[in-house]
């Protein structure tokens, strides 16, 4: 089967994680059996790059507005460019293990469109804390936050369908696992976008680390437990977690 050219990935991914255009991307992830899996590497850069638009808009709505307010805009305006991808799976993942599903039960649980009360409680707190957490920030290191759990948090993503295997169709089983080399290369492309944080509070960053860790193991063995493996929804509180998880950590600093 045809191999997509070196150039597709990174343009996969972009279509992946946002609603921008990206010509003939359709044909070249059919050329490659692979093709998804080559992007997974791209998520932490690409999500850095969602991060600056997020980081833009706050620092700019500061201008006229509170930093909560400010932080609120920014957040709607990322939601706009991703469609709200992750705080769909966000919700998805809270309904289905906020009770006591596991399984094909609880897959299904997160197969459903419609958003029960653990779903609605979760997403409202996930997003609650990260609006107070930016807002709670001063603005350039608020910015350099918010771009870096962008990328970290992808990192998760990426991190996670290494470690665990995927137990449904859908995003988990298109990217097929991780290999190392993979891994390695989405960690490699985190470096740029948790730069700026590293420059300006680098013990924040090295704590953010600290916990990441434990909280993602935390959550591999979790799922291995109740499902045997991961879906796309969890990937997508992955991320949204590890989002977070940096950004409370700052906020402590």
């Amino acid at each position: 089967m045809a191999r997509a050219p070196l150039w597709a990935p990174p343009l996969l991914a972009v279509q992946f994680l946002t609603r921008l255009p990206v010509p003939a991307l359709a044909r070249l992830d059919a050329a490659a059996a692979d093709g998804f899996a080559r992007a997974m590497a791209w998520l932490p850069l690409v999500g850095a790059l969602i991060g600056g638009v997020t980081a833009s808009i706050f620092v700019a709505a500061q201008a006229l507005w509170p930093p909560v307010i400010a932080a609120l805009l920014a957040l709607a305006v990322e939601a706009l460019l991703t469609g709200a991808f992750h705080e769909d799976a966000v919700a998805d993942f809270c309904d289905a293990f906020g009770g006591t599903a596991r399984g094909d039960r609880a897959i299904e649980i997160m197969r459903d469109s419609r958003i029960g009360s653990y779903g609605a409680l979760g997403l409202g707190l996930m997003v609650g804390l990260r609006l107070a957490a930016i807002g709670a920030l001063p603005p350039m290191l608020a910015a350099a936050a918010i771009v870096a759990a962008a990328a970290v948090g992808r990192l998760w993503a990426v991190l996670l369908v290494a470690i665990l295997p995927p137990v449904a169709t859908g995003t988990a089983a298109r990217a097929g696992g991780v290999p190392p080399r993979r891994a390695l290369a989405a960690l490699a492309l985190t470096v740029p976008g948790v730069l700026p944080l590293a420059w300006l509070s680098p013990l924040s960053l090295l704590v953010a680390a600290a916990i990441g860790v434990a909280v993602l193991g935390w959550l591999a063995r979790f799922l291995r437990r109740r499902i045997g493996g991961s879906t796309g929804d969890c990937l997508g509180f992955a991320a949204y977690a590890g989002q977070l998880t940096l950004l409370l950590a700052v906020a402590a600093g």
